[in-house]
């Protein structure tokens, strides 16, 4: 395979103030492509001087540059722009995010990338519609309330949905009439720097939004740590979640983490079972297993339960595996030698825990970080397989006998960002829904968002939420006026 990036992307600057930079220290590093373990390109490698330089440009574009004095409709203007040359492009960031990531060209081509430009059109109608309130206080005053921006929003996205993070982030942050510094992941950089790139085109002016790609203990510790950011948005791993809390404990910065899950996806008897197949099937393997709130837990009824597992090994050994620029895959590459390394080392746990592994769990030979869709039968719910993210494509398979036996194995967990439900009887889906532990749930589908559904976690899967008018409102800040009237 080979890459044509745009003259700005080889190799990848930072992209500071408007304008494409080296990093201070004139360090790079290589981005490599998971499906063919070759160099893409070399990427600039942030440090923590630069981050001090995009957050001063972000902070001055915030103080004195226009976009503090545009009207919101006119922010709304530039963020729909956004979203229409991002539209307009879909082809090159589609092939740019599967080259860097790993995930198929068609999930690039139909989800990841026209959602992301969905995302900055949706927040941009909620620019020139953030609001306060007039409230009757005993004192003889007019006391009314105004939502203003932060300030600074330094936005810490992951590498399982590159553009499409960045648009959560970005776009809200935008509307609410902040500036953003953008740290990427360092392994999938390229479709954030283009972002950039794109919203320059669109008219958003210098400083605005600024991205410094490079490594998080270095990069983004400094993000997280610089006095002048208002706060931190973020999306990982439950572990850098909690060290992005005690880093920005020193200055209080606001928090949004949306964090690690381990999604229980339950199937009773009563189930449309081709459907409930179809949805285990995309909820474990879409992306490679490479999603927070991949049903990675899969719960399923005693008397359903060999036959459920029979459809659902036939219709898993259907995905094709191969090079995801190919429209026919449905399955590529985890993202990295490591990552790939961390699944088949779960996988080694599984077995040696006792559970039964019904099919997968190797690396197919030739080059890429690929690992066979893989499916664990007999897990009890004290397995490390069954506790652990394994952020890969590895099932675990747990049988139940009613609704309260599945509730509570569900429930028991760190983690509640999503769950599922699949059942004909409307009445114990509503009941089931409710009493999971869960920031998300399903029912009778799978994986399904929306711009406009606010989206997280509970328990250590994070809190704060993203889209919607919440996920807008995490943008903003309250100030209370008083005037005096009598």
């Amino acid at each position: 395979m080979t890459t044509e990036l745009r003259p700005t992307l080889r190799p990848a600057r930072l992209f500071i103030d408007g304008q494409w930079t080296d990093a201070a220290s004139g360090a790079t590093f290589t981005t490599v492509n998971p499906a063919t373990e070759e160099a893409i390109t070399e990427v600039a490698e942030g440090g923590a001087a630069d981050i001090d330089r995009a957050v001063q440009a972000a902070r001055r574009a915030f103080d004195s540059g226009p976009w503090g004095r545009m009207p919101a409709s006119e922010r709304g203007r530039i963020l729909w722009r956004i979203g229409d040359r991002i539209e307009a492009e879909v082809a090159e960031l589609a092939r740019l995010e599967t080259l860097d990531q790993g995930k198929t060209i068609t999930d690039s081509t139909k989800v990841d990338v026209p959602m992301a430009a969905d995302c900055f059109r949706y927040f941009a109608g909620w620019a020139g519609k953030i609001d306060g309130e007039t409230i009757a206080v005993r004192a003889p005053c007019l006391n009314y309330t105004l939502r203003e921006p932060i300030g600074v929003v330094g936005a810490i996205t992951p590498w399982n949905f590159p553009i499409l993070m960045a648009a959560w982030k970005v776009a809200p942050a935008l509307a609410a009439g902040n500036t953003v510094v953008l740290k990427p992941a360092q392994l999938t950089p390229l479709t954030a720097l283009r972002l950039a790139e794109i919203a320059a085109e669109a008219g958003l002016p210098p400083g605005v939004l600024n991205v410094v790609s490079g490594r998080g203990t270095v990069a983004g510790a400094a993000l997280v740590q610089h006095p002048l950011v208002g706060k931190i948005a973020f999306t990982g791993s439950t572990e850098v979640g909690r060290d992005i809390m005690r880093r920005g404990s020193d200055t209080l910065k606001r928090l949004t983490l949306e964090l690690g899950g381990k999604s229980p996806n339950i199937v009773f008897a009563d189930a449309d079972v081709d459907m409930a197949v179809r949805g285990a099937t995309n909820g474990i393997f879409y992306n490679k297993g490479e999603v927070c709130t991949a049903g990675s837990r899969l719960f399923v009824e005693e008397a359903l339960h060999d036959a459920f597992l029979d459809r659902l090994q036939a219709q898993t050994a259907k995905l094709q595996q191969g090079d995801p620029l190919d429209p026919k895959t449905r399955l590529g590459p985890q993202v990295s030698e490591a990552q790939r390394a961390q699944v088949l080392a779960y996988v080694e746990k599984g077995k040696a825990e006792g559970a039964r592994l019904v099919c997968g769990g190797e690396r197919p030979p030739g080059r890429g970080y690929f690992v066979r869709p893989t499916i664990f039968d007999g897990v009890r719910s004290d397995m490390t397989i069954a506790r652990e993210e394994i952020f890969g494509p590895v099932l675990a398979v747990i049988r139940f006998k009613d609704v309260a036996d599945v509730l509570a194995a569900a429930n028991d967990s760190i983690y509640g960002l999503a769950a599922a439900v699949w059942t004909r009887d409307i009445k114990k889906a509503h009941q089931t829904a409710r009493r999971l532990q869960a920031g998300t749930v399903w029912i009778n589908t799978y994986g399904l968002y929306d711009s406009a559904m606010p989206f997280g976690g509970t328990k250590q899967s994070g809190y704060g939420r993203e889209l919607g008018r919440q996920g807008l409102l995490e943008y903003t800040q309250t100030k209370s006026v008083w005037v005096d009237l009598a």
